[in-house]
């Protein structure tokens, strides 16, 4: 498949292509906002009303989206014992992040208690960087072991030395997307300087959000 358009017509068809496309947005309204705050508070209060707004579109798009860690156990747990308990431990802090998300989705829009907000937020994202420490280890152990097996190969399977690299690509950019949306559940859960920084959040966002784009575009 050649045709960009339809590549980005089946992209954005995805839940998480759009996803990451709303993602865009709101990361980039945010450092606009930060930019523009003091020099035209008029358009930097219309970019944070954005960065507001897609922020909750998100959080609307990925309903139910805590059974994707159930289903993954049930049907590919993982090749190995390690790798079967790392991917337990990685799904089940994804379905806290996202089950809890919704009561933090609901509260923010006024159908729950505002003030559960708060409480919803920090579960979820301990959810969240639960999870995605478990997800960096098992891609970084997975990537270990496809040097090693390009490695034993040599240059005798060139197809199966490509296979190999794509899924190393792959789980490159899903590293860096945990690693990137790690530092976001860092700042929700124990906000400090760093990862609070807008500067931080905004790049941290994006990189998440294109490391996304890349691993969803069609081939």
């Amino acid at each position: 498949m050649n045709d960009k358009v339809d590549k980005l017509v089946i992209f954005l068809a995805k839940r998480d292509g759009i996803d990451k496309l709303v993602k865009t947005f709101q990361y980039v309204s945010k450092l606009v906002h930060y930019q523009i705050e003091k020099s035209h508070p008029d358009y930097a209060g219309r970019a944070k009303q954005w960065e507001v707004a897609a922020g909750l579109s998100r959080k609307a798009f990925r309903s139910g989206r805590f059974l994707t860690g159930f289903n993954a156990l049930r049907r590919s747990p993982g090749p190995t014992p390690g790798l079967r308990l790392l991917a337990v431990l990685a799904n089940a802090g994804e379905m806290v992040y996202f089950f809890f998300d919704h009561f933090l989705w609901l509260s923010r829009i006024g159908v729950l208690d505002a003030r559960l907000a708060r409480r919803m937020s920090f579960v979820s994202a301990f959810g969240e960087s639960f999870g995605y420490v478990f997800f960096i280890i098992a891609d970084l152990i997975m990537i270990r072991d496809g040097i090693r097996e390009e490695r034993r190969i040599g240059d005798g399977d060139g197809k199966a030395v490509g296979k190999i690299r794509a899924d190393r690509v792959m789980r490159l950019m899903g590293v860096a997307a945990n690693v990137a949306d790690l530092f976001i559940a860092v700042a929700d859960i124990e906000p400090n300087p760093f990862c609070n920084h807008v500067i931080t959040l905004g790049i941290s966002g994006l990189v998440s959000a294109w490391a996304g784009w890349y691993r969803n575009w069609p081939s």
